[in-house]
């Protein structure tokens, strides 16, 4: 069985932090680039931050960067997704994907590109 699944999502007050994790099943993370994605009611499917298999080079959206970090733990099969200074904006349901190597981390990004995705994790940022 091949499966990602997303955790750590929850309601938290504007300024606060969460840390999402990604958990993969089935298959070795290692021999895949990985992104984060996120979508807000009404609205379309955006690329968030991706990174590279080896986890040497990192995008991010210029809405999250200085914000956000992707990092990952490929020996736990594991990425995570650090989301600090939340905005109301950043509302959304997240979701991770897993794509071959044949595609760049910013094209990853920019067509919400993925092999294998989660299910999501809500995210709500309110006062």
């Amino acid at each position: 069985q091949l499966q990602l699944v997303e955790s750590g999502g929850g309601l938290v007050q504007p300024g606060g932090s969460l840390r999402l994790s990604c958990a993969a099943s089935g298959f070795s993370l290692d021999a895949y680039i990985i992104g984060w994605f996120r979508q807000a009611p009404g609205k379309e499917r955006e690329g968030v931050s991706c990174i590279t298999s080896s986890g040497g080079s990192t995008y991010y959206a210029d809405s999250v960067k200085g914000r956000f970090t992707i990092s990952r733990d490929n020996a736990k099969n594991m990425v995570y997704l650090q989301m600090n200074s939340l905005k109301p904006e950043d509302t959304a349901v997240y979701y991770c994907a897993a794509q071959l190597r044949s595609i760049t981390i910013q094209t990853m990004c920019a067509r919400s590109l993925g092999a294998y995705w989660g299910r999501g994790t809500q995210v709500t940022v309110s006062s």
